[in-house]
């Protein structure tokens, strides 16, 4: 069985990644970082949240930005 400790979204909720990512980058920026409309035509956290659980392909690329954010931090 795999420990969880390992797994950097263990315990981390979709909004807790997309806010973390928001205050980190700004609306603006993480819109350059992934273009989906969610992130660049006036964005809010519910909207994105909205659309990044229906989507798993966003979902992926959002998470896989948070890992990458916080190996450098």
């Amino acid at each position: 069985m795999a420990q969880s400790g390992n797994d950097p979204l263990h315990g981390k909720t979709l909004e807790f990644i997309v806010t973390f990512l928001v205050n980190y980058y700004g609306w603006e920026q993480l819109g350059t970082h992934i273009i989906i409309k969610c992130f660049t035509n006036n964005p809010s956290i519910q909207s994105s949240l909205k659309f990044l659980r229906k989507t798993p392909w966003a979902r992926k690329k959002v998470e896989d930005l948070y890992i990458s954010v916080i190996k450098r931090v």
